[in-house]
């Protein structure tokens, strides 16, 4: 009997050192997993990113979804096209492929 109730003691001793352990490796694995859903814009954004790139400046809301609109762009609710992100978006002029590239994730991360 005294060495069960050891063997609980030491093991209660065991998980309350591993605890702090534990909540670091937690908090380690939430950073990641939010790097991953927000990531790397390029990736969310996929062939549409380069074509920005290419895109002259400065453009309109309308223009990119004239040129643009069958891209698919990855979202938090599966993947859409430009037109269906930019749908809710006045006709905006955009200076810069990361003012588009701005508006876009802004979008798709409400």
């Amino acid at each position: 009997m005294v060495d069960e109730k050891q063997n609980r003691d030491k093991k209660a001793d065991d998980e309350e050192r591993h605890q702090p352990e534990r909540e670091v490796e937690e908090v380690r694995n939430r950073a990641s997993e939010e790097e991953q859903k927000h990531g790397d814009p390029s990736a969310q954004l996929g062939d549409l990113d380069e074509a920005l790139e290419t895109q002259s400046y400065p453009t309109t809301t309308n223009e990119l979804v004239e040129a643009y609109g069958d891209y698919e762009i990855e979202t938090q609710g599966g993947t859409n096209s430009l037109e269906e992100v930019l749908a809710s978006t006045d006709d905006q002029t955009y200076d810069s492929a990361n003012d588009v590239r701005r508006r876009i994730l802004g979008l798709i991360h409400r």
